[in-house]
């Protein structure tokens, strides 16, 4: 069975010595994204006995990163002819957000491609003429995305009803998540804890808890607003307007959110905005329940209708009668969201949902749960998880751990799956959107291959499709730990580029470590 350890991850035993990463300080220049420069320390397209393909990468890697073991690389030719190529392919390494391939992939196949999400807001009273007297009830179903357009179209349907007072309280119903003791800590290595990649999963998520920002320069000066306006956050504006000029960039702006006694919060902002300029932000201030408690009631304010009592939490009667609900758009769209641009609180409230739609009686934490049925599901793939951690699904963790063995071989399968079109859809498109857009431009390889990126301290990692020359289509999956690891981007593009333009189809060298591995579960 899975094992909590001190960190609060869940685990399963490996039985060999743990990497020891080095430390050396890499001062290697990172990699320019040219083909000439990509393409350097090895133009021949044959390969001879003493120059092969993933010696070359690991050569290319030790050199870059000053290290024969932060380099982690395994690529399989998945439809047309290839050698597998396979670098430290067996060392548990961190994944980073790569690891949101394994989470999103096993939600298609385990939630379906068709699931979705519902809200349901409920009544306890009676609508008598113009008012609802009674609580109004807002039970959340752990939906990932449940945004500020939805809620507000929802919400109007009070007031097309002809309702315009709720005489009785907002409650809010969480009940759906089942959660023992929080989640695993990430220690972030940043100087922003509002920022919007470390909003953690509940079940009183809406609006992804953010809240947006903006100030615009014009003749009168600057002004500033938030979406959502919320009572609890007042703006200190003092950006000052100056002539008209190039738009600054945001970092020239300094924000500073100071949280007061009672949850208000006060975000001072500061900088020169020229005329006709406008810049922004997004901070997550406030708690979960808080934040969607606010947002609903000022919602309600905005189309006129008051609600006279305060704010609860609870769960809702079973007599609480439907008013009306909003449905989330379903899994795919969510995938794509994660994928596209690695939302980590998605990711992350998608693994509590498959473990609050797979839960066994005597469990009581869904991330618990969650993590259960995925191993459970790789192993009926024959897919060995000794050494993986998955911890939280988005891969936002000092603790995760894969193989790049395992990763290609997850691939493999998701090539094969019912949904695989789904998945690789989801995916970042090299030299074209989402975390790949600017990444390989100007190399000739523009929309030949779909790449989830992954980026921590320390960290670099890749994991998707690509397609090579011959149209081979390769499941490759690398990932750099190394401190620092600035320029392992450069080497993971530099595989991504050779993968393409000198595909290993005649002889190979491989540099995986096989050793022995347990499959049990501490």
């Amino acid at each position: 069975m899975p094992h909590t350890n001190s960190a609060g991850n869940i685990s399963r035993k490996i039985r060999r010595p743990a990497l020891i990463l080095a430390t050396a300080i890499a001062l290697a220049p990172a990699l320019a994204y040219l083909p000439s420069a990509l393409a350097a320390d090895g133009d021949d397209k044959s390969y001879s006995s003493n120059r092969l393909w993933a010696s070359q990468m690991q050569d290319y890697a030790t050199k870059s990163l000053n290290s024969d073991e932060a380099l982690s690389m395994a690529a399989v030719p998945l439809n047309g002819p290839g050698l597998d190529q396979h670098i430290n392919a067996d060392i548990p390494m961190s994944p980073g957000s790569i690891m949101k391939v394994i989470t999103t992939y096993a939600a298609l196949e385990i939630l379906g491609p068709t699931h979705h999400w519902d809200t349901d807001f409920l009544t306890d009273g009676q609508m008598v003429g113009d008012t609802l007297k009674g609580n109004l009830y807002v039970r959340f179903g752990g939906d990932p995305k449940l945004t500020f357009e939805r809620l507000w179209a929802t919400l109007r349907e009070l007031r097309d009803m002809g309702v315009n007072r709720i005489e009785g309280n907002l409650v809010l119903d969480g009940s759906y998540f089942k959660v023992d003791g929080g989640f695993p800590a990430f220690a972030d290595n940043g100087s922003n804890p509002y920022a919007p990649f470390l909003v953690e999963p509940s079940a009183y998520l809406t609006n992804l808890n953010l809240l947006h920002f903006q100030i615009r320069a014009d003749e009168r000066g600057t002004q500033a607003w938030s979406t959502p306006a919320l009572s609890e956050v007042v703006i200190d504006n003092r950006v000052t307007a100056v002539p008209e000029g190039p738009c600054p960039a945001r970092r020239n702006f300094d924000w500073q959110p100071v949280v007061q006694d009672g949850g208000q919060v006060t975000v001072r902002v500061t900088g020169e905005l020229p005329q006709g300029c406008r810049t922004t932000a997004y901070f997550s201030l406030l708690p979960h329940e808080q934040y969607s408690a606010s947002m609903i009631r000022s919602l309600l304010g905005e189309m006129g209708i008051i609600v006279s009592g305060g704010n609860q939490t609870g769960t809702t009667p079973e007599t609480a009668r439907l008013v009306m609900k909003t449905t989330s758009p379903d899994l795919v769209t969510m995938v794509r969201d994660i994928n596209k641009w690695s939302s980590n609180v998605m990711a992350r409230q998608l693994l509590l949902t498959i473990g609050a739609q797979n839960r066994l009686d005597n469990e009581s934490d869904d991330r618990v749960a969650g993590i259960r049925v995925i191993y459970d599901w790789l192993e009926k793939k024959g897919i060995d998880t000794a050494g993986m951690v998955i911890d939280n699904g988005a891969g936002l963790t000092r603790h995760g751990r894969i193989t790049a063995r395992q990763g290609t071989k997850i691939l493999q399968h998701a090539w094969n799956s019912p949904y695989s079109s789904d998945l690789m859809a989801s995916m970042p498109i090299i030299a074209m959107d989402g975390t790949m857009a600017r990444r390989l431009r100007n190399t000739g390889m523009d929309g030949e291959g779909r790449i989830k990126t992954g980026y921590l301290e320390n960290v670099r990692s890749i994991a998707g499709f690509t397609r090579d020359e011959n149209n081979t289509t390769w499941a490759v999956v690398g990932m750099v730990n190394n401190d620092p690891a600035w320029n392992g981007q450069a080497v993971l593009d530099r595989i991504l580029y050779s993968l393409h333009f000198q595909p290993p189809t005649g002889t190979a060298l491989s540099r995986s470590s096989s050793g022995s591995s347990s499959t049990s579960i501490q």
